[in-house]
């Protein structure tokens, strides 16, 4: 991200990019801005998007080298192609002689650093991995527009507007855009103005609602639930968002028992290094073979819904309450 940083910075630019990695809102923002370096706002006769796995890699290469259309440069870009974990061998030997005039903007989530094609931009452009941002990492990215906007927040408040509103940097910018309009005219944004505006994320409405079950805490488990069913969210749904919770706390359990630390715990279960810290806290309340047990519940009241032996809202209620009736040491 650094090399990229100063590429855009002294307008010295590769002719290939690749933009990798998890975190959506890094992907968009350095498609924006090295959109907006290399081609003059408006010039769409020089600007080419592609997007998903059938694109056409004769037309992309034919395109590569027409001349810009009284222009310095033609920028290329190709969003989602799957490129990097296919063959695309005809693009990957093109990229090794690419035309002075055309630039070439991949953006892609998942890449295998052993294709032609990761390889052949490693070797004559640049790759950029944009991964989930840590928590030390999105704090700091977070008091930066605190400051901006003249504005103060506690670590208490920080902590919580993260617990509420998850990790994902577009909703937090989102959110904070709100939050500072709600404080227009004072300086410190507190914990009960986040709450006030702030929309909590069902992700955390689970870990909630699972905090309750396992702190033995039936009456705010099922008002989580209920003020969930209020939201309209249905009750399958959210039966489905509890068991994927439980299953991942199973799964954290078992890397934990495996001596992983929490990098590499995220990394291994697919979720945000915030998210797994989380995990690995709340896994301490259960043990593994109760887990199993939670799961192989989950799918009995999801069997007897489909079966018609109970309602969806009332199964949800009776799991909830089944797990949630005693507290835990």
């Amino acid at each position: 991200m650094k090399s990229l940083n100063e590429d855009l910075k002294s307008g010295q630019f590769k002719n290939i990019y690749l933009l990798y990695g998890e975190e959506a809102y890094l992907k968009k923002m350095y498609k924006d801005r090295l959109s907006k370096a290399l081609l003059p706002e408006g010039d769409t006769m020089n600007y080419a998007y592609y997007e998903g796995k059938h694109v056409n890699i004769k037309e992309v290469i034919d395109l590569a080298e027409t001349v810009p259309f009284f222009a310095e440069r033609r920028l290329i870009v190709l969003e989602n192609t799957g490129f990097f974990k296919s063959a695309a061998t005809d693009l990957a030997d093109y990229l090794k002689e690419t035309p002075d005039t055309t630039f070439f903007l991949f953006i892609e989530t998942e890449v295998d650093k052993r294709s032609k094609m990761y390889k052949a931009i490693k070797n004559h452009g640049r790759a950029v991995e944009l991964p989930f941002q840590d928590e030390a990492t999105l704090k700091r990215w977070i008091l930066g527009f605190v400051k901006r906007e003249d504005r103060q927040i506690t670590e208490k408040a920080l902590n919580h507007l993260l617990n509420k509103v998850g990790t994902d940097m577009e909703n937090i910018q989102k959110e904070l855009e709100k939050l500072f309009c709600y404080t227009l005219g004072r300086e410190e944004i507190t914990v009960a103005d986040i709450d006030a505006v702030c929309v909590t994320q069902i992700t955390n409405h689970i870990f909630e609602m699972i905090n309750a079950v396992a702190d033995g805490n039936q009456r705010k488990a099922l008002s989580l639930y209920y003020d969930l069913l209020a939201l309209r969210e249905p009750p399958m749904r959210i039966l489905y968002l509890m068991t994927r919770q439980f299953r991942l706390l199973l799964q954290v359990k078992d890397l934990q028992r495996l001596g992983y630390a929490q990098k590499e715990i995220a990394s291994r279960a697919g979720i945000h290094p915030f998210a797994a810290k989380k995990c690995m806290g709340q896994t301490r309340y259960f043990g593994t073979s109760e887990l199993r047990t939670i799961l192989e519940e989950s799918a009995r009241m999801e069997e007897a819904v489909k079966t018609g032996r109970l309602t969806d809202t009332l199964s949800v209620e009776i799991f909830i309450v089944k797990y949630s009736s005693r507290a835990r040491a």
